[in-house]
């Protein structure tokens, strides 16, 4: 399994407010990017794998709601999580 209970941790810790804090918008959209790069890897290997590629394309879009919402919440951390990231070029 390529997520576990400690890397779920770890992301929250680092991201985060505390590793048991799992509900902050930086956390998950945190999670979400670890997740999306995985499944970014997994299609280039089988790229006729559109379950995956589905689930992608909708994670990708609760990424990108999470992200509106901190962008009309507080711009600053908005802008922390995408330069801590590296989500925008």
């Amino acid at each position: 399994m390529y997520l576990t209970t400690e890397k779920k941790q770890e992301i929250f810790a680092k991201h985060g407010k505390s590793a048991t804090d799992t509900g902050s918008a930086e956390g998950q959209v945190a999670l979400f990017t670890y997740r999306i790069n995985h499944l970014s890897q997994h299609l280039k290997a089988n790229r006729h794998d559109f379950a995956t590629e589905r689930s992608l394309v909708k994670l990708v879009g609760k990424r990108k709601s999470l992200l509106d919402y901190l962008k009309n919440k507080d711009i600053a951390r908005y802008r922390a999580i995408i330069a801590e990231l590296g989500l925008r070029k």
